[in-house]
């Protein structure tokens, strides 16, 4: 999901008079999948050791705070004036919970 996040904001600073990277655009085409799976993730119990049910609390945790900035995302390019800070609060988003990926990685 971080890869898919990253390549949307990434894609959204794109110069138009260049071709988009496939990577990039893969990345970006796998979105709704990989947050259908991240919401089912959140979703659902977890019975394992006390340790694995902490990086998973801690999983779901991050999956979570990246939906919703994600949501806040679509919401702010509905203006063209907002893209830009769009872009910087999801990035700034996916930085902060990629730092916390020693709690569920």
């Amino acid at each position: 999901m971080i890869e898919s996040l990253d390549a949307l904001v990434r894609l959204s600073r794109w110069n138009h008079s260049e071709s988009k990277p496939e990577p990039l655009v893969i990345a970006v085409a796998k979105l709704q999948d990989r947050l259908g799976a991240a919401e089912r993730l959140a979703g659902s119990n977890f019975n394992g050791s006390s340790t694995e049910a902490a990086k998973v609390t801690a999983m779901c945790v991050a999956l979570k705070r990246l939906s919703a900035s994600y949501l806040q995302y679509c919401k702010q390019i509905a203006s063209p004036l907002n893209v830009d800070d769009a872009a910087n609060s999801l990035e700034s988003e996916i930085s902060a919970t990629s730092a916390t990926s020693d709690q569920w990685g």
